[in-house]
């Protein structure tokens, strides 16, 4: 991607070369960022920062207080309100107050991270995230940096040869992430001299195979040098011109062998399939005939274990068990052969297994009970895996929509599984600071399971999380995809579609899965009937299950 690839060519970290010549001078907001870079003479200079105490609690990092000052609605508007708003290319300046950005990079190399609740228990360890906004991070600069030096052929395999390590201080760190926030703020007042020239000082203190900051900051690096190709190629409304955006090279099996990678190797996907699965099960006791809508089915991932579960039910297993997934674009064929295996073992259980694919788009056209051959006396279920918050739009519409959809299905239940950040604010800044400090936890916890030359850890991160990262902070429109919401965001849009929350049983054995993992910083807790899975507190992933407004409770 330009002078950002995965793998950078710089061959070391070093300290500050001599500054970068600039013929764009500093914004007042920038003039005034707490890095105190200064440009003397259009040169940009590096401060130098004192250590911080690593024994100290983390500081109180609110990003929604950036949208607070330029409407503090306006976030939710954007779910409710027939508006198009495009804030992101015009006229947006940046309102990181100083003291906020010192103390959102404080938070980066402060340990103390885990959520202890006071009173309520751990029905309420994630409340000061949802109600308060307050980011706590769990991440801290490590002392070790590989030298991401070219590899020739394959480089995931030539990750293994990396040996060149020299060890840096905590300077470097903070230096990297005031240059990231410096870059962000650059983009977000349409600056792109100024954040191409401190992209330039980003690059060499950024590596796919350092330690986990360098690692994140490498894909927000490529995040804004797309951000501001696509920049380029922006209409007066905000629009992108003829597509502009970048053609992702990846491709589906590449994409298909990263998430299947993450489902081995973390409980972050195991974790929403173990709630669901449950929560269905529940609800389908002493049920004969059970037929499961799976939204944007795209692995088979998940259905293994749930047969295995029926099939040990006390009053005997359920005789036909349907699952029908909306397929999208995936190949029908691919996902059919995939199933094979277990629809055997299942008829070895008792069980009459049957896939249906559908090969559309799940529209308000696909929810409908003859396009997915909907019969009297099923059990209805609907099952959304990390998909409906790619129905989340700038104007009213598509969610609300695909919700009312479900809801005219009455289904017994519906499971939602999604990623617990907020990467939809209406403002640029505000999402890049929150999609930081929510990745970062994300890399962290991959550093604590995968060694750093581990080709699958590269895959994950490559394949994957980097695309996600790419997606959020490059893009707009209706190319940026992921727009994860919080908790709380859920819960008023469910209920304001006529679902209400059932509350999730497995709290338990949620906690004796994460045991099996030997990494201690993985935090699970109930809140408001949800689970929540966090990373030394900080939430990642959400699951729940709702309910039609008239349909009584199974419990």
């Amino acid at each position: 991607m330009g002078t950002g690839p995965w793998l950078h060519k710089n061959s070391k970290l070093s300290s500050p070369k001599q500054p970068t010549t600039c013929s764009t001078k500093f914004p007042k907001e920038i003039k005034q960022y707490p890095m105190e870079s200064v440009m003397n003479n259009g040169w940009l200079t590096l401060p130098t920062f004192q250590n911080p105490s690593q024994d100290s609690a983390i500081r109180q990092f609110c990003p929604a207080h950036v949208e607070q000052e330029q409407g503090e609605e306006c976030g939710e508007m954007l779910l409710d309100e027939n508006i198009e708003i495009w804030p992101h290319f015009i006229n947006e300046q940046p309102q990181l107050a100083p003291s906020e950005a010192e103390d959102f990079v404080d938070s980066f190399f402060n340990v103390e991270c885990a959520v202890k609740s006071s009173e309520g228990g751990e029905n309420e360890a994630f409340d000061h995230f949802q109600e308060d906004g307050i980011q706590d991070l769990s991440i801290m600069i490590d002392d070790v940096y590989y030298d991401p030096t070219v590899i020739e052929g394959d480089e995931l395999e030539g990750c293994n040869g990396v040996e060149n390590v020299i060890t840096i201080g905590v300077d470097q760190g903070l230096q990297l992430v005031h240059l990231l926030l410096a870059c962000a703020e650059a983009v977000g007042c349409r600056d792109a001299r100024l954040a191409s020239s401190i992209l330039t000082e980003i690059w060499p203190c950024v590596s796919p195979w350092g330690d986990s900051l360098q690692r994140v900051s490498h894909c927000f690096a490529m995040g804004l040098e797309s951000r501001l190709t696509l920049l380029q190629n922006v209409n007066p409304n905000g629009s992108f011109s003829n597509r502009a955006v970048d053609v992702s090279l990846i491709s589906r099996e590449e994409k298909n062998e990263a998430f299947n990678l993450l489902h081995q190797t973390t409980p972050y996907i195991a974790f929403g399939f173990m709630a669901a699965n449950d929560a269905i099960c529940q609800a389908a006791s002493g049920k004969d005939n059970l037929h499961i809508i799976d939204l944007g089915m795209e692995h088979n991932l998940q259905w293994p274990s749930l047969v295995r579960t029926l099939a040990s039910r006390i009053e005997g297993p359920p005789k036909i068990v349907k699952i029908t997934g909306i397929i999208g674009d995936q190949d029908p064929l691919e996902l059919e052969n995939s199933t094979k295996g277990l629809c055997g073992e299942a008829i070895s259980l008792g069980i009459s297994l049957e896939f249906r694919f559908v090969p559309e788009q799940v529209t308000t056209l696909s929810l409908t009970r003859e396009k997915l051959d909907l019969r009297e006396k099923e059990t209805l279920f609907v099952n959304s895996i990390m998909h409906l918050h790619t129905h989340v739009k700038e104007s009213r519409g598509s969610l609300k929509t695909i919700l009312q959809s479900v809801k005219k299905l009455n289904p017994a239940l519906l499971t939602v599984v999604e990623q617990d950040a907020n990467h939809n604010g209406p403002f640029f800044l505000g999402r890049f600071l929150e999609s930081l400090h929510y990745y970062s936890a994300f890399f962290d916890s991959l550093d604590a399971s995968l060694p750093r030359n581990s080709p699958e850890r590269i895959k994950i991160e490559k394949f994957h999380l980097a695309e996600e990262i790419i997606n959020v902070v490059a893009y707009e429109g209706s190319d940026r995809i992921e727009r994860h919401e919080r908790a709380d965001q859920w819960r008023r849009q469910l209920g304001r579609a006529g679902f209400h929350v059932v509350g999730l049983k497995c709290l338990n054995k949620a906690k004796l899965m994460l045991s099996g993992y030997g990494c201690d910083g993985y935090t699970v807790a109930s809140e408001k009937g949800c689970l929540q899975l966090g990373w030394k507190g900080r939430p990642i992933m959400l699951a729940s299950a709702w309910q039609v407004h008239n349909v009584p409770s199974s419990s």
